[in-house]
């Protein structure tokens, strides 16, 4: 069992919060028993090692049988360990070191999509990891990050995603205007959520086509330059006396409608 927050090995997890440790080494870190069960459920290739509490051990009866069944050995470990290595105030007693598995844009693309999230410059950890649950929620083919949009692999994020970060393909790191052209390739239409866009239901008909949302920064939407790259632009309405929706929110909402009409046209 691991006893000591100071050793070698624990300072090594530790540091997987930081996205230069992450670089370097090609690891992330996961926190909690959600994230733990989804990434033995769906990618026990990816992880490297798992550490528990003995407390933790004894309440998730469900992950000690999963991590039997992949092969995977979970290592104990003390409170004190478990605190020196998480990212969060209170961790739950269960942390993980996974590989990071991104793919390629060009492998997003290959297998003809019908639905995609293109992300620019989304710079917020929480609004990045709920955009990739909503997108898995609504059954997306894949999530397309850009270079300028936040880690996938920031705790922040990891934890925001619930999981879903292990349930479909993310490309990381993409220049956007390759992303756009490798959709236009695929037979997809690019649609960007803009203030500035035309009236959403006046186009709901359109998102029955293969479409590639693209969303921007939290702040500032889409420069021009990249508003430029779509085929459309839609804004979603504001009924009652809120500013703006959120961002995650938004994109929430255009995701699930472009789901609902397709399936619909199907």
């Amino acid at each position: 069992m691991l006893e000591n927050p100071r050793s070698p090995r624990v300072r090594a997890v530790a540091k997987l919060t930081k996205r230069s440790a992450r670089q370097e080494t090609g690891l992330f870190l996961l926190e909690g028993p959600q994230a733990a069960r989804e990434a033995l459920a769906y990618r026990p290739d990816t992880l490297v090692e798992v550490f528990a509490t003995p407390g933790a051990f004894e309440r998730h009866p469900e992950l000690r049988a999963a991590a039997d069944e992949a092969g995977v050995d979970i290592l104990f470990a003390s409170d004190a360990v478990l605190e020196a290595m998480a990212d969060t105030v209170t961790p739950q007693g269960i942390v993980a070191v996974a590989r990071q598995s991104p793919t390629s844009v060009r492998e997003v693309f290959a297998n003809g999509p019908k639905l995609v999230a293109i992300c620019e410059e989304v710079r917020d950890p929480g609004n990045l990891g709920t955009i990739i649950r909503a997108a898995d929620a609504a059954g997306a083919d894949a999530v397309v990050l850009t270079g300028r949009t936040v880690d996938p692999y920031n705790p922040k994020v990891v934890r925001s995603t619930t999981g879903s970060l292990f349930h479909l393909p993310i490309a990381v790191g993409a220049d956007l205007a390759v992303a756009v052209e490798r959709a236009h390739e695929a037979g997809m239409q690019v649609v960007a959520a803009d203030v500035k866009g035309d009236e959403f239901l006046a186009n709901r008909v359109a998102l029955t086509r293969p479409t590639a949302w693209l969303f921007g920064n939290e702040a500032r939407g889409l420069e021009d330059e990249a508003l430029a790259q779509a085929d459309l632009a839609l804004r979603l309405p504001i009924y009652g006396a809120a500013e703006s929706l959120n961002l995650a929110t938004a994109a929430s909402v255009c995701l699930y409608e472009t789901a609902f009409a397709q399936r619909a046209g199907e």
